[in-house]
């Protein structure tokens, strides 16, 4: 027991021997130093600067529709293919029309028949053979005939359905020989070229949008479509305070698609100069957002250069893409941390690599977002 017991206290001894030697050298070296923490930096640049309202829109069909059969009927013919572009007046769907044909034949024989009898009618009121009554009924039937046969061929010609309107249809709905009850769906069919994007603005922000005002559209893929502002809803929507906005665009590409979700941009100011920087550089803070500032800096005992961080309280603008306006609080060519902010303190070493650096887009591609 007391060998082991000499043997503990020895090992106690040499441990704490040696970690007092070692801090006595941290002391003589002017402490406990953490080891530079590594970041990526960019330069700061001013950049003309334009402020912009970003809203999220809906495309709309300027015209777009569901046709469907105005008549019950038995599909006959297709003259249509899904996807389709077609004209004004051109035919889709024809419907079964053999009995409405037959009972025109059989209406246009008895308007015949009362023609005739309205012309003996007419001779023999002339020579005042029947009396006034006899003709004016003559008359009656064969103006009800008449609108007999005008009722079937309205019939016949109500079962032919055309395009109202030129655009791109949907998908096809029908099949030849299917049954159609009145008000059945045939296909979409839309009006591409031009649409409209809704898309709706904070009541604080509407003074600053005019009609004629530049909208730009940015789908999922693809460049930006370019608009006009064209109408403002006439009231403010209670719930969220915001007021819907319509631009019209020429959709000339034709990707812009009715349903389709889009971000609007428009421009809502004066062109200013600002210091830009990329987002991830911003510490956002409740008590104010800062960035870090890289310094060259000399070590006091071994003057070797080396680079801190010192934090710096900034002022924000806009936003635009992956860059942000910094309005005041750092100067154009000072060197700003990018990544690695969270880890960062007032007077940190840091080493700089951006061989790998966070994006800086003023206009990054949606895949890139």
């Amino acid at each position: 027991m007391l060998t082991m017991l000499a043997i503990a206290i020895a090992v106690i001894a040499i441990l704490g021997g040696y970690k007092y030697w070692t801090i006595r050298q941290m002391m003589s070296q002017g402490g406990w130093q953490a080891p530079p923490e590594a970041v990526t930096t960019v330069i700061a640049t001013q950049e003309v600067w334009t402020t912009t309202l970003n809203a999220m829109g809906t495309v709309a069909a300027v015209q777009g529709v569901t046709i469907s059969a105005d008549l019950p009927g038995l599909v006959s013919e297709i003259d249509f293919d899904s996807g389709r572009a077609v004209n004004k007046g051109d035919i889709l769907v024809r419907l079964d029309t053999k009995q409405e044909r037959a009972q025109l034949a059989a209406a246009e024989a008895q308007r015949d028949l009362t023609r005739l009898d309205l012309e003996r009618s007419k001779d023999l009121l002339a020579k005042q053979i029947v009396p006034q009554a006899t003709y004016d009924n003559s008359v009656a039937q064969y103006k009800s005939a008449e609108g007999r046969v005008g009722e079937i061929r309205a019939s016949i010609e109500r079962k032919t359905i055309r395009a109202p309107f030129s655009g791109v249809l949907g998908i096809r709905e029908v099949n030849l020989g299917q049954y159609l009850a009145g008000g059945a769906e045939i296909a979409s069919l839309q009006a591409l070229r031009p649409a409209y994007v809704n898309f709706t603005v904070p009541q604080q922000e509407i003074g600053k949008v005019a009609i004629g005002a530049t909208v730009e559209a940015l789908a999922d893929s693809g460049a930006p479509e370019v608009g006009k502002i064209t109408a403002f809803d006439s009231k403010v929507d209670e719930a969220t305070r915001n007021v819907k906005v319509q631009a019209v665009f020429e959709n000339r590409s034709g990707r812009l698609h009715p349903g389709m979700f889009v971000q609007a941009q428009l421009v809502r100011g004066a062109r200013m100069s600002a210091v830009t920087v990329p987002a991830s550089a911003i510490s956002y803070a409740p008590f104010g957002d800062s960035v870090f500032v890289v310094d060259e800096v000399k070590d006091p005992k071994t003057g070797k250069p080396g680079k801190t961080v010192r934090q710096q309280f900034v002022k924000l603008g806009g936003s635009r893409g992956d860059q942000v306006a910094v309005t005041s609080g750092i100067k154009p060519g000072e060197e700003i941390v990018t990544s690695g902010v969270f880890k960062l303190r007032p007077g940190a070493s840091v080493i700089v690599n951006n061989s790998v650096q966070p994006s800086n887009n003023a206009k990054p591609k949606p895949e890139d977002s």
